[in-house]
């Protein structure tokens, strides 16, 4: 899918591209840390027809809402001709007993032989994240791997290394 990038002299710039119905849907990102949620006229693509003003709280929650299932739905579509291989979105709750620890404290790759391939956080994807990744409350972890490894992954998570 193409995107087109048009900078917005004094403003900012503005991020789109075309859905398959015909309309332009994209952002604004203003140089104030505004962001505008845009769809053009359906008729005339350099018109608006719609426009939300997002704080950055919104903006992360839409990029997450959009982001994370697109990612899982990726993996999970790569992975779909390997058999007994699965993928999950684990949470990191606040006050999970791995908020602000390293994923490294998890042992989760020798524990239950899955492999957390990416944390999605604030609308920001970290691929292949290190071991000493730092968890936070909120955090979505992608991890990769048998349904009875990833059934012990989530209870990890959740409950901690007993």
């Amino acid at each position: 899918m193409d995107v087109t990038v048009t900078p917005l002299p004094g403003l900012g710039t503005q991020q789109d591209f075309s859905t398959r119905s015909g309309h332009r849907v994209g952002v604004i990102s203003y140089r104030d840390g505004r962001f505008e949620l845009i769809v053009s006229d359906h008729d005339d693509p350099d018109k608006i027809a719609a426009s939300v003003a997002l704080t950055t709280h919104e903006t992360s929650a839409l990029a997450n809402l959009l982001g994370a299932p697109h990612l899982v739905a990726q993996l999970t579509e790569q992975q779909s001709e390997v058999t007994g291989v699965t993928t999950w979105q684990l949470p990191v709750g606040t006050g999970s007993p791995f908020d602000g620890l390293p994923l490294s404290a998890t042992e989760m790759r020798t524990r239950t032989s899955t492999s957390i391939v990416a944390v999605v956080r604030s609308a920001t994807v970290h691929p292949s994240p290190r071991p000493d990744f730092l968890f936070a409350g909120g955090d979505l972890v992608i991890v990769v791997g048998t349904p009875e490894g990833l059934k012990a992954a989530s209870e990890i998570l959740e409950r901690g290394t007993d």
